[in-house]
């Protein structure tokens, strides 16, 4: 049998960075905000809604995965990302179709206002999508 390991639980924030700012990232976003104001519920998230078996199946121990890993909450997410095009996360999130006209910004727009990712991040993102291997036909 194998020595049992201990976790550590989490403390602080837990940083997420994403990179491209359309409809799948958006959503995400939106999805945690969503559900930390209470205007959604978890479905689909494994973290928060998923169960683990604990022994036998017949001893019917089946607690949610959050309540024996010491996962950070969704309090404590903390999101980032970057994308080669000018708009904010919020503006991506309206273009791509996941909040719909006149939705309330939820904070303050800070996409793209770190000199990083605004400048030498951006056009190394901008140079790489010019490659010959990224361009639309090539094999």
């Amino acid at each position: 049998m194998s020595t049992p390991v201990e976790i550590v639980p989490t403390r602080g924030k837990l940083g997420i960075l994403l990179v491209g700012l359309g409809a799948v990232s958006t959503t995400t976003i939106a999805g945690v905000l969503a559900i930390r104001k209470g205007l959604a519920k978890p479905i689909g998230s494994l973290t928060q809604m998923g169960t683990i078996r604990l022994g036998k199946r017949t001893e019917g121990r089946f607690p949610k995965i959050s309540d024996v890993v010491p996962l950070a909450g969704l309090d404590d997410l903390v999101f980032g990302g970057w994308d080669i095009f000018e708009d904010d996360c919020y503006a991506a999130a309206r273009t791509a179709g996941v909040l719909r006209a006149g939705a309330p910004r939820t904070s303050p727009p800070r996409t793209g206002k770190d000199p990083a990712v605004a400048g030498g991040l951006r056009q190394a993102l901008r140079q790489a999508a010019r490659r010959p291997e990224y361009q639309e036909g090539q094999k």
